[in-house]
């Protein structure tokens, strides 16, 4: 069966899943696989302590778990893994290589996302031809502890100035779902309140059932 374009997966995706070594023993390929069976639909990988040999070894054993299931790869900040990897796309924050320096090195077919937390950083995201953006940071989140929180104005104002793909991240719990999507996110990136779950397989499920009702894709 002929693969669905990425930016095709792109447009229908509504869940990303942000991860790293978790607690409990799990590693990185676990918690992939366990996001993947609960219906993540891009797996984000975001290891910052791993060698670089090291890095790219998990990124291609986790790009074949995304390609088994159907799900678009990201690899965190560094565009040379993404590439070596065969990864989707790249992700890069305000500290990392600009989006047009990433795009040179992954490539015109794969995706770039761009992390924005207000409307300049939104504009020029846009104009450096992001392929989709990362907003927030929404709520406080162990993740990022130096970013402050947006609030939800954030998830309006990228929704007011945007048609493109846009996860809104930082602090998402189950419990925030929805007013997050009421306030115009078009998905939601979530990596805590999934990777610290008792069972990150069932956390994700319960993000997609409110994400699918509430898109309309149940």
């Amino acid at each position: 069966m002929r693969e669905m374009p990425r930016s095709t997966r792109l447009a229908g995706a509504r869940l990303a899943v942000l991860v790293t070594g978790g607690p409990r023993g799990r590693t990185a390929l676990d918690l992939a696989r366990a996001a993947l069976e609960g219906g993540a639909q891009m797996i984000q990988l975001r290891e910052k302590e791993l060698s670089d040999r090291e890095l790219l070894d998990l990124a291609e054993r986790t790009r074949e778990l995304c390609r088994a299931a159907g799900a678009l790869f990201i690899v965190n900040d560094r565009p040379d893994v993404a590439r070596l990897a065969g990864a989707d796309g790249v992700h890069v924050g305000s500290t990392d290589l600009p989006a047009g320096g990433a795009r040179a090195i992954v490539g015109k077919r794969a995706l770039v996302g761009v992390s924005a937390h207000d409307e300049a950083e939104i504009d020029a995201a846009l104009q450096a031809g992001a392929d989709y953006l990362g907003i927030g940071t929404v709520y406080p989140s162990g993740t990022k502890p130096g970013l402050p929180a947006r609030g939800l104005e954030v998830v309006r104002l990228a929704a007011r100035s945007t048609s493109l793909p846009f996860f809104a991240i930082g602090g998402i719990a189950i419990e925030r779902l929805a007013e997050v999507l009421a306030a115009g996110a078009r998905g939601v990136a979530v990596s805590g309140a999934i990777l610290q779950a008792p069972d990150p397989r069932a956390a994700t499920e319960a993000f997609r059932r409110v994400l699918d009702a509430h898109f309309g894709e149940a």
